[in-house]
């Protein structure tokens, strides 16, 4: 299909999207385009420096568990309170986990060769504490990688480590199961420690930032590498040090969560939630992680208030713990009865808006892309093309992005909840065919600084985060305006591009990592 024909489809979509349903009381796009109007890049960028400040005051993090972390929240609640909500945290406890110093993870035979930390490898969240010295197992890996992610089930089963020599450290591949899963299975074998290297297809050969889960059992040291440097310990008989300090503690956190009510409860829809995490990683101030999708909501939110109540009642939540495996979010969806659940009528996720060789990625809602990418539940293709049809009715070109469990949709997909977001882009690579499409440098990450100190208030691509608050408000604005059920317009044919994206559609949301 070419560009032009994309693009009537995407015309259509839009009306459809934005045709008021019989009874409507406010026509939908007047509603956005006054929410648009009122939402400003100027409005996000304030709330991103406050919390930069507050980072900068608190040892340069916000992560959840940390002084930063409650100065967030308190900085959100009190600018809720001053729109006129009336916000309530849901307090949880999780398990917490900061590197105590810097790991080393080196080669000592057949040559001496040390590790690059941040390049080379990273040391996996929830990683235990350890010293150890052996030789290199691997462990059920597929070289050449498969053809496509998640093609490699290293260390998934108890199986792959059969004849494992107990004291040895076990090489496995990125793929299928969790990280997480995949120590503990080696850790039951007999292995002194881990070292999971990134699967090799395009996409999927940085070292992986990536987290073994608070519910992991592993209690042995565990580090990602690249997919060079996992297939040169592949090659040959290989001897490796890796030395890791951590802490594993459990600590107090919590989510803020605030209401806007429908103009007549007895008419009204379902619950539209936005949501976005509050928390940094312990590395950084987390300003695009996801201080841009906190900051977007946020000035929603102020701005929602300041006009008539909408037809359906508007949820804004900002999770904590995001970083440590969705567990605020998770703990939110658990604690719904069945029929506080079968109120909430979508989910809308906004984790990191700004990235400064940003894509416009939304997520694939009706499964598109192919396998590996699954449909989201029912309701979720609606999403999908609302934002595909606005940002087309701007001329503005996006992609999908697979629902791949890395933030915080997660939990509600899984219970049966519609979903939906947009996204910029974390640690993979741009394209050049992305190049051409929406600007920026081929071949760097679209977020450079992804889990880094460097991911600060100058870490943002404004006009990037402009359009993407732009497309939050227009779908916050859409939603809480339409009558229930929420109709699906007719979606655009799936071009070429999205075809061949399938492939490797779960690179392209890099965020959450634990698999």
């Amino acid at each position: 299909m070419d560009r032009v024909t994309r693009m009537a489809f995407a015309t259509l979509a839009m009306a459809l999207a934005l045709a008021p349903a019989a009874g409507a009381a406010k026509d939908p796009n007047k509603v956005s385009q006054q929410l648009r109007d009122e939402v400003t890049v100027g409005g996000v960028r304030a709330h991103q420096q406050a919390l930069q400040n507050i980072a900068t005051m608190n040892n340069g993090t916000r992560a959840s568990g940390t002084p930063g972390f409650d100065a967030s929240a308190a900085y959100v609640t009190s600018r809720l309170e001053r729109a006129g909500y009336k916000p309530q945290r849901q307090e949880f406890s999780f398990k917490g986990f900061t590197e105590l110093t810097p790991a080393v993870f080196a080669r000592t035979a057949p040559d001496a060769h040390t590790y690059v930390a941040g390049d080379e490898f990273a040391t996996m969240g929830y990683s235990g504490t350890g010293d150890v010295t052996a030789a290199v197992t691997p462990v059920d890996v597929q070289l050449p990688p498969g053809p496509t992610a998640n093609s490699s089930t290293s260390g998934c089963e108890a199986a792959d480590f059969a004849g494992f020599p107990a004291g040895n450290i076990a090489l496995m591949q990125r793929g299928t199961c969790t990280f997480g899963a995949k120590a503990a299975n080696a850790q039951v074998a007999g292995a002194s420690a881990v070292v999971i290297f990134n699967e090799g297809q395009e996409g999927r050969t940085d070292t992986p930032l990536g987290t073994l889960g608070e519910d992991t059992t592993a209690t042995i040291p565990a580090v990602g590498t690249s997919f060079a440097v996992g297939q040169a310990l592949a090659a040959q008989a290989s001897t490796v040090h890796i030395a890791t300090v951590t802490k594993i503690e459990t600590v107090q956190t919590a989510n803020v969560i605030a209401d806007l009510a429908p103009r007549n409860a007895t008419k009204a829809g379902k619950v539209v939630l936005l949501g976005a995490h509050l928390d940094s990683v312990a590395a950084g101030p987390g300003i695009n992680d996801n201080g841009s999708g906190t900051a977007t909501i946020l000035e929603i939110a102020e701005q929602m208030a300041k006009n008539k109540a909408p037809r359906n009642p508007v949820r804004f939540a900002f999770w904590g713990a995001e970083e440590a495996g969705l567990v605020g979010s998770t703990k939110y969806v658990e604690s719904l009865s069945e029929a506080d659940a079968a109120k909430i009528g979508l989910d809308l996720n906004f984790d990191m808006l700004g990235s400064p060789n940003f894509v416009r990625f939304v997520y694939d809602g009706d499964g598109s892309l192919g396998p590996p990418s699954l449909p989201g539940p029912p309701g979720s293709d609606d999403i999908e093309h609302t934002f595909e049809a606005y940002f087309a009715s701007k001329g503005l070109a996006t992609d999908p992005t697979a629902f791949d469990g890395r933030s915080d949709y997660g939990p509600f997909i899984a219970a049966g909840i519609p979903a939906g977001g947009l996204f910029s882009g974390a640690e993979g690579k741009k394209t050049a065919e992305q190049t051409a499409r929406f600007g920026g440098v081929t071949g760097e990450a679209y977020d450079r600084c992804y889990h880094q100190a460097c991911d600060d208030y100058t870490n943002v691509s404004t006009p990037g985060l402009r359009q993407l608050a732009d497309g939050a408000a227009h779908a916050a604005a859409v939603y809480a305006a339409r009558v229930e059920p929420l109709g699906a317009p007719a979606p655009p044919p799936p071009t070429a591009r999205q075809q061949s994206a399938a492939a490797d559609s779960t690179t392209m949301l890099g965020h959450n990592d634990q698999r």
